[in-house]
């Protein structure tokens, strides 16, 4: 059975990503900084030590999907310098720690795929999202680096770029908001098909990715997002 390491796993679309591997059986290890269902080794992907031990004590990895990530709300006179830190150690160099601990094993077995959650954020400028934009961004400019690196490794790297998915991360900044009714509107009308996405639908995007039918996709950005890039 084929090895799936999902990050992330505890909630939102890394949870939803780990319940649709295993439905099509993939053996599926999950890893998020937090304990909970679904999460096999606790680790802080901003923790290349950490990391690597967790791959380590896994082995054998077909499959990397770097879902864990994290937001921020502000534009760049707003964005503190700890918070642009913070949101490129998990966003990116997280992304950079996880392949870098399971593509060794990939290229000595000749095989391997990794999907990367990047977003529509770094397609397009949102407003007040400045690190995540940038962050998202690195992320997709990183994958296409690795598809082309690897290649020849019969390697396969992708990421996905969902719009606005109905998570709990995207729940509690919705809580949060002076007018929680108007914020939930406002983004749902930014997406032309009036609504937000589900994780099962960027986890089943994953998935296809990850599957045989992509078997000549790499390097490439999957848009999830209602219409939003189109508009």
């Amino acid at each position: 059975m084929s090895v799936a390491l999902v990050t992330g796993a505890a909630s939102g679309i890394g949870r939803a990503t780990a319940l649709e591997l295993a439905a099509r059986g993939w053996e599926v290890v999950g890893l998020d900084r937090a304990a909970g269902e679904g999460v096999d080794h606790v680790a802080d992907v901003t923790d290349g030590a950490a990391v690597a031990d967790a791959v380590a004590q896994i082995g054998r990895v077909d499959l990397l999907a770097n879902v864990a990530g994290v937001g921020s709300t502000t534009n760049v006179i707003e964005t503190p310098p700890e918070v642009w830190d913070a949101v490129f150690d998990v966003n990116v160099k997280g992304v950079f720690h996880t392949c870098r601990a399971v593509l060794p094993g990939m290229v000595e077995r000749g095989s391997g795929v990794i999907v990367n959650a990047a977003s529509i954020a770094g397609l397009v400028g949102l407003r007040d999202r400045a690190a995540y934009c940038a962050s998202k961004g690195a992320v997709i400019a990183l994958t296409k680096a690795m598809a082309i690196d690897h290649v020849g490794d019969g390697i396969r790297v992708n990421c996905v770029c969902p719009g606005t998915v109905d998570t709990p991360w995207v729940g509690r900044l919705i809580d949060s908001a002076p007018d929680p009714v108007a914020t939930r509107a406002a983004l749902v009308a930014r997406q032309p098909m009036g609504r937000l996405g589900r994780a099962e639908e960027v986890a089943k995007a994953i998935a296809y990715l990850a599957s045989d039918d992509a078997a000549f996709v790499t390097g490439t950005e999957l848009v999830i997002d209602g219409g939003l890039v189109a508009g």
